[in-house]
C-alpha cells in the first residue's frame, strides 16, 4: 500500500500475542479449552434454568440472560482468534473488523446492564423482601432486559457508524486479538475528536454510572443485613448476594486493569495479555462462581439429569417392544 491517506481500506492485522511459532500450539490450547469451559458452564446454567420450574423467578431469569451473553461475548472473539493460529493468518477485513466491534461492544455493555439489573433485584428482595414478587413481576423483568437491550444497540451502532467516518494510513496493525474501537481509533489520520467523544461518553455511560447504582444498591443491602437480629438470617442474606457481588467485582477490577495497563504501557502484548482477564477469563468463571455456591443451580442440574437417567431406559424399552 502507497504513503498517504486511505480511505479504500480492506483489511486490518490483528497481531495477537506472540510471533514465535513454538508458542502458538500452547496458545490455541490454552483458549480453546478456555472457550468450551465457557460455553460448556454458561450452557448448563441455562439448561438449568430454563428446565426447572423452581428456578423461575426473577433473579434466575437474569442469571439466564448473562450465561446467554457470556457465551455470545467470548464467541465474538475467541473463534477468530483460533482460526488465524489454525490457518496462520491474522488478517481480518475491513468489514470484518466492524462487525466485530459491533457485536463486542454490545455484550459486553450488555454485561454491565445485566449486572446493574442484577444488583437491582437483590436489593429489592432483601430490603423489601415481602413486595418482592409484586415489585419484580415478569413485565418488569422483561421490560429491563429490553432496555438494555435497547441501550447497547444504539450505544453499538453508533459507535460504529462513527467509526466508519475514520480514515486509514499505511499503519493497519491492531495490537491486539480482536478489533477494539479504542486500537482502531488511535490508527486513523484523520480528526479523531468526536470519535472520541462519542468513545467516552458510551464508556461512562454503560460503565461508569451503573457503578454508583451497584455500590446504593449494596450499601442498602449491608444496612439491611446488618438489621436482621439471627445470624442465620444474616448469613442467609448474604449468601443470596455474594455470587453476584464476586462477579461485579471481577468485572470491574478487570476492566480497570486493563485501562490501567493500556495507559502505564504501549507494550501491545501486555494490553492483549491484559484484556483477556475481562473478555474470556470473567465469562469462564462467572458459571463457577454462581453455581459452586448456589444450592438453587446444582439441585436444578440434578433434577434436570436425574429426568434424562430416568427417560433413557424407559425409551430403550419402548424401543425393544414388538
Amino acid at each position: 500500500m502507497l504513503p498517504g491517506n486511505d480511505t479504500q481500506i480492506s483489511e486490518f492485522l490483528l497481531l495477537g500475542f506472540s510471533e514465535e511459532p513454538e508458542l502458538q500450539p500452547l496458545i490455541f490450547v490454552f483458549f480453546l479449552s478456555m472457550y468450551l469451559i465457557t460455553v460448556f458452564g454458561n450452557l448448563l446454567i441455562i439448561l438449568a434454568v430454563s428446565s426447572d420450574s423452581h428456578l423461575h423467578t426473577p433473579m434466575y431469569f437474569f442469571l439466564f440472560n448473562l450465561s446467554l451473553v457470556d457465551i455470545c461475548f467470548t464467541s465474538t472473539t475467541v473463534p477468530k482468534m483460533l482460526t488465524s493460529i489454525l490457518t496462520q493468518n491474522k488478517v481480518i477485513t475491513y468489514q470484518g473488523c466492524i462487525i466485530q466491534m459491533y457485536f463486542f461492544l454490545l455484550f459486553a455493555g450488555l454485561d454491565v446492564c445485566l449486572l446493574t439489573v442484577m444488583a437491582y433485584d437483590r436489593f429489592v428482595a432483601i430490603c423489601h423482601p415481602l413486595h418482592y414478587m409484586v415489585i419484580m413481576n415478569p413485565r418488569l423483568c422483561g421490560l429491563l432486559v429490553l432496555v438494555s437491550w435497547s441501550m447497547c444497540i444504539l450505544n453499538s451502532l453508533l459507535q460504529c457508524l462513527m467509526a466508519l467516518q475514520l480514515s486509514f494510513c499505511t499503519v493497519l496493525e491492531i495490537p491486539q486479538f480482536f478489533c477494539e474501537l479504542k486500537q482502531m481509533v488511535q490508527l486513523a489520520c484523520s480528526d479523531t475528536f468526536l470519535n472520541n467523544i462519542v468513545m467516552y461518553f458510551g464508556v461512562v455511560l454503560l460503565g461508569g454510572c451503573p457503578l454508583p447504582g451497584i455500590l446504593y444498591s449494596y450499601c442498602k443491602i449491608v444496612s439491611s443485613i446488618c438489621g436482621i437480629s439471627s445470624a442465620q438470617g444474616k448469613y442467609k442474606a448474604f449468601s443470596t448476594c455474594v455470587s453476584h457481588l464476586s462477579v461485579v467485582f471481577l468485572f470491574y477490577c478487570t476492566g480497570l486493569g486493563v485501562y490501567l495497563s493500556s495507559a502505564a504501557t504501549h507494550n501491545s502484548q501486555s494490553s492483549a495479555v491484559a484484556s483477556v482477564m475481562y473478555t474470556v477469563v470473567t465469562p469462564m468463571l462467572n458459571p463457577f462462581i454462581y453455581s459452586l455456591r448456589n444450592k438453587d443451580i446444582k439441585g436444578g442440574l440434578k433434577r434436570v439429569f436425574e429426568v434424562e437417567a430416568i427417560k433413557r431406559p424407559v425409551t430403550l424399552g419402548l424401543k425393544k417392544c414388538p
